[in-house]
């Protein structure tokens, strides 16, 4: 008998590919990966996962001649990826969307197999709405969502997380016991916007004894201009579930990921979502948070250096307030969210045969 099999798509961003991990580590059966050339997954993958790569891109230009290229290299990559399924006899296809999820959705459907899609915004992205009617089903990590699909099966399931963030992590880094730590993240690819206000007005926060640990990503050229003993900055740091649990307020872009890491970790947030996403999908997922009482909202085009300092001094000051949103923030979250899935896509592959 062949052993189950699933080819899961995903690309680019944190945003997409940790998802898909979570998902990944929870599943039993035989699992083999789709990316594209020089993104993370080139790096966090294939350690794993057996990983495959097709050159695929989105439409982002305007109508021209890169449009048909474009165009061209989406009919050879959904080519490819059915080729790879009849050959690696594939049961299914599991996607976090984004532009890969498209050869990827369109292969499956045109074989008769089950493709399964995890939309993780708010608002779904374009890929999602335009092939949500080939999908076997639509996992939401947004219940709101719902709406966007009125013929496609959809079932909310919340954001995977890794496992780690589910249980009690230890952090090594020197921060002492019983000071308020406040944690600066701008998602995967950084926050440039984000970095200069920060350091602008660290000093206060660290002046009341707080301590700030700046993940700044790694496209920083300003990263140690400013040093302070209390004043931890790293491009990145691997042990993210030990230091949200550990933080007293984050202050954050709004992707879906990084929303469902607070939940789960019960971190209060200022979150500043990043103006220029599509559709300005971290804005609406942002709202969700602050209607729950999680979050602040603090737009950028609007935010300087001063009210950035006097929202976090306010917050540091009320620790009532922050007990409230770590509290609120817990109910958004669903730990079990990885497993749901996981059933639905077992069901989904087990009915495929």
């Amino acid at each position: 008998m062949q052993p189950v099999k699933l080819l899961v798509a995903a690309s680019g961003t944190g945003g997409h590919l940790f998802p898909a991990i979570a998902v990944a580590q929870e599943l039993s059966c035989q699992i083999e990966w789709l990316g594209v050339p020089e993104r993370l997954e080139n790096r966090l993958v294939p350690t794993d996962y057996p990983l495959h790569i097709i050159n695929v891109e989105g439409f982002q230009t305007k109508p021209g001649l890169k449009t048909l290229l474009i165009l061209w290299r989406l009919v050879k990559a959904t080519w490819e990826t059915r080729r790879l399924l009849q050959r690696g006899q594939f049961q299914g296809v599991f996607t976090t969307g984004g532009y890969i999820a498209a050869p990827a959705i369109i292969a499956a459907r045109s074989l008769g197999r089950p493709a399964i899609l995890h939309e993780a915004n708010a608002i779904p992205g374009k890929v999602t709405r335009l092939l949500s009617p080939w999908c076997s089903l639509v996992g939401l990590g947004f219940a709101e969502t719902a709406r966007y699909f009125p013929n496609t099966k959809t079932d909310y399931v919340g954001m995977p997380v890794r496992a780690e963030f589910t249980q009690p992590q230890p952090l090594d880094l020197p921060i002492p016991t019983g000071v308020p730590l406040i944690v600066v993240v701008g998602g995967s690819q950084g926050a440039l916007a984000i970095n200069r206000l920060v350091r602008q007005v660290a000093s206060r926060w660290l002046g009341l004894g707080a301590w700030v640990v700046h993940l700044t990503g790694d496209s920083d050229p300003e990263a140690n201009s400013f040093s302070h003993p209390q004043y931890l900055a790293l491009p990145f740091y691997d042990n993210m579930a030990g230091l949200l649990q550990r933080a007293d307020l984050a202050i954050s872009r709004a992707g879906a990921g990084t929303l469902a890491e607070l939940a789960v970790t019960g971190t209060p947030a200022l979150l500043i979502p990043y103006p220029y996403a599509a559709e300005d999908h971290q804005t609406h997922n942002a709202a969700v948070f602050v209607a729950a009482g999680a979050a602040k909202l603090l737009r950028q085009q609007d935010l300087t250096a001063e009210g950035l300092e006097s929202e976090v001094l306010q917050l540091l000051e009320s620790p009532d307030s922050l007990h409230m949103m770590r509290q609120r923030a817990i109910s958004l979250g669903i730990p079990d969210s990885s497993q749901k899935l996981v059933k639905l896509i077992n069901q989904l592959i087990g009915s495929n045969g």
